[in-house]
């Protein structure tokens, strides 16, 4: 019997592990739209890219094996994986939805989705209370974000399924930020997974990607049609460029986080310019307990106010190492305006409730040296 591979391991080896034809150690890139057939009524078990191909294979093989699920299914960008999966909902259907999301989601949601007759609520997934009072008759799904963008609020993943559950309702989990390397959604109870794969799985600000992981044959039976019936589907390079990627995931989120942790400590010794950090791995977080219990790092992702909003232009104007731009999860640190970047579609009462103001940054902390990220950010903020 084939001995339980540890998941630093799998990262490496993936599905396969290697071309089954060739023996190629990297797995080939079957640049093809089309496959031929041997004859009439025969098939590879490949006929068109849209449907099925080789490279896009073995990674949808690899992120379910990785998220320990049934099957995966690799789209041309997060987005689009999310929009294949709104299509498992019909008109009338409620939603359950963390109010701390990812700015992209609430206006795909309120903007295209809305109009399709699917209804949201947005809540603090964090308290269980508060999930429990916006459950209707017509809720379908508690869709979830832990930790949340940008400010990293931590919902307990398995106590949340269990009520999905005894209500019969599917439990969805943006697993961006800490990956499978850190959190196992579907160990949790979950039903499906999402991932930006753009961030920390492609690892290298190169790639647009987006995936969803489920954990039965029925939801991957509906998800196969829905992904090639719409078509938004990952091309052949681009999964081959995530396969590559998700190869160093395990070194890549180990010094990310070693990286994040002592960033964040410094941060929260400059009480001159910052009135609060976030950062899960924090022992003083509210949800670190928590964090410790369904996942086994807390991943490389700070927000911090400053004081004064004046710092943030000074500190986005002056940042050398780390570079002013959206994204995340990339090999290079990257800082964040949220109210302006990746929020600005969220209305301006739910921000301020949230607390996400004029003073907030984001940090995506990436593999460079940590002295040399926090000496850039104390020039930054002294100059």
């Amino acid at each position: 019997m084939k001995k339980h591979l540890h998941k630093d391991t799998v990262v490496v080896h993936g599905s396969k592990g290697s071309d089954p034809y060739t023996g190629s150690v990297s797995f080939p890139i079957y640049q093809s739209a089309t496959f031929k057939h041997p004859g009439l009524n025969q098939t590879t078990g490949y006929d068109y890219s849209r449907e099925l191909n080789p490279t896009r294979e073995e990674l949808e093989k690899t992120i379910a094996k990785l998220e320990n699920g049934f099957a995966g299914f690799a789209f041309s960008s997060g987005m689009a994986a999310e929009t294949a999966l709104m299509e498992l909902f019909i008109p009338g259907d409620h939603l359950i939805v963390s109010d701390d999301i990812y700015g992209g989601t609430y206006r795909f949601f309120e903007e295209i989705c809305a109009k399709r007759g699917l209804e949201f609520s947005y809540v603090d997934t964090c308290y269980l209370d508060n999930i429990k009072s916006a459950f209707k008759i017509n809720t379908k799904a508690i869709y979830i974000e832990t930790p949340t963008n940008p400010m990293m609020k931590v919902a307990d993943i398995n106590k949340i399924c269990s009520f999905a559950k005894s209500k019969k309702l599917m439990t969805i989990v943006d697993n961006t930020f800490l990956t499978p390397y850190f959190q196992r959604p579907i160990n949790l109870g979950a039903d499906i997974v999402l991932h930006s794969g753009t961030k920390y799985l492609g690892g290298h600000n190169d790639t647009l990607a987006g995936f969803l992981v489920v954990n039965d044959k029925e939801l991957a039976q509906r998800l196969f049609f829905i992904q090639k019936s719409t078509g938004a589907v990952l091309g052949p390079f681009d999964s081959w460029l995530m396969l590559r990627g998700i190869k160093t995931l395990a070194i890549r989120m180990d010094k990310q986080e070693k990286n994040a942790l002592q960033i964040a400590k410094w941060l929260q010794s400059q009480k001159c310019y910052l009135d609060k950090v976030y950062y899960v791995g924090l022992p003083e977080h509210e949800r670190y307990e928590i964090s410790k219990k369904q996942a086994s790092g807390f991943g490389a992702m700070i927000s911090f106010k400053v004081k004064d909003v004046e710092y943030v232009e000074k500190i986005l104007d002056r940042v050398k190492v780390i570079s002013y731009a959206e994204s995340l999860g990339g090999v290079e640190s990257l800082i964040t305006y949220p109210i302006l970047q990746t929020h600005a579609a969220i209305p301006k009462p739910i921000l301020e409730r949230l607390g996400v103001n004029d003073r907030l940054l984001r940090l995506s902390v990436g593999i460079e040296n940590p002295e040399d990220l926090i000496n850039d950010l104390k020039q930054a903020m002294e100059g």
